[in-house]
C-alpha cells in the first residue's frame, strides 16, 4: 500500500458500545494525506459510528483518535475547521435559502461573510444551482439539496473530507463531476473518507478500501490487492465473500416467485 503523504488520522484500539451492544471492536487504522478511503461494510457494521467519533459528534468511546496529529479527546474544536462532512441523512434548514444556508455554514467555519457568499455563488453556479441560489431549500429536489450539501462541505477548502453516501439523488452527469472533483482534490493532497453501498463507485474512485464487519476491519488495501487476496473479480463479489453473504440469488428468487404467486419452497 502506497503512503502518499503525512499521516492525517489514526485510530488506535477504537471501541464503542451502545446499550450493552459492542459496535466497534478494536479498530486500528492509519490514513495518509492524498488517499481516497472507501469505507464499506454491511448495515450495522459500525461505519457511521466510526465517522461520528472522528468528527467529535459521539463521545464515550474507548481507545485513541488522532486527527492532524492531535488527540481529539484533548483538542479544542478548531481541528474541525479543516474537515468537511456530508452525512447520509442530512437535515438542512429548509426555511433558509441556499444562499443563506451556505453563508451560515461558511461563517461557522470561520469564513468572512462576503467571502463565503461569493465562493458559495461560484460553486453553486458550477453545480447548476445559480438560478435557485436565493430559493428556499424546501423547494429543492433531493438532488438539488444533495448538491447544496456537497457545496457546504467544500466551501471552506477542508483538508479532510468525510462523505457518507454523497451521490444519493444525483443524476449521472453530477456523479461524473463529483468523482472527478474527488480525484483532483486527492491529487492536490486532500484526504477523503468515502462511505457508500454503491460498490462500483467505491471500486473506481478509492485508492484504498477498508471493509468493516461487526466492528472489525476485515480487509484493507487497494482494489487490486483485495482482488488478488480474494480471487474475486468485482468489489461487490469481494464484499459478499468477506461478509459471508451469499443468499442474494436465493432471496431474490423467492421474492420473484412470491410476486408471481408461485411456490418458493425448495
Amino acid at each position: 500500500m502506497n503512503i502518499i503523504g503525512e499521516k492525517i488520522l489514526s485510530l488506535t484500539d477504537l471501541t464503542m458500545s451502545y446499550g450493552g451492544k459492542q459496535v466497534l471492536n478494536g479498530i486500528n487504522l492509519e490514513v495518509f494525506q492524498g488517499q481516497i478511503i472507501g469505507y464499506i461494510g454491511p448495515n450495522g457494521a459500525g461505519k457511521s459510528t466510526t465517522v461520528k467519533i472522528m468528527l467529535g459528534l459521539v463521545d464515550g468511546y474507548g481507545g485513541k483518535v488522532e486527527i492532524f496529529g492531535e488527540n481529539i479527546a484533548d483538542a479544542d474544536h478548531t481541528y474541525k475547521r479543516k474537515i468537511g462532512y456530508v452525512p447520509e441523512n442530512a437535515e438542512a434548514y429548509d426555511n433558509l435559502t441556499a444562499s443563506e444556508y451556505l453563508i451560515f455554514v461558511g461563517e461557522l467555519y470561520g469564513m468572512d461573510r462576503d467571502r463565503a457568499e461569493q465562493k458559495a455563488l461560484n460553486l453553486a453556479r458550477e453545480f447548476g444551482l445559480e438560478e435557485v441560489f436565493h430559493a428556499r431549500l424546501s423547494s429543492f429536489s433531493k438532488g438539488m439539496k444533495q448538491k447544496t450539501l456537497i457545496v457546504s462541505s467544500l466551501l471552506h477548502d477542508p483538508d479532510l473530507l468525510f462523505l457518507d453516501e454523497p451521490l444519493s439523488g444525483l443524476d449521472a452527469n453530477s456523479v461524473m463531476i463529483i468523482k472527478e472533483i474527488l480525484a483532483q482534490l486527492a491529487s492536490q493532497g486532500k484526504t477523503i473518507f468515502y462511505s457508500s453501498h454503491i460498490m462500483d463507485v467505491v471500486e473506481k474512485i478509492s485508492s484504498r478500501i477498508i471493509l468493516l464487519v461487526e466492528g472489525k476491519v476485515v480487509a484493507d488495501g487497494s482494489f487490486e490487492e483485495l482482488k488478488e487476496q480474494s480471487k474475486e473479480g468485482t468489489l461487490e463479489e469481494i464484499f459478499n465473500q468477506l461478509t459471508g453473504f451469499d443468499e442474494h440469488k436465493k432471496i431474490a428468487r423467492n421474492i420473484v416467485a412470491t410476486v408471481r404467486g408461485e411456490s418458493n419452497n425448495e
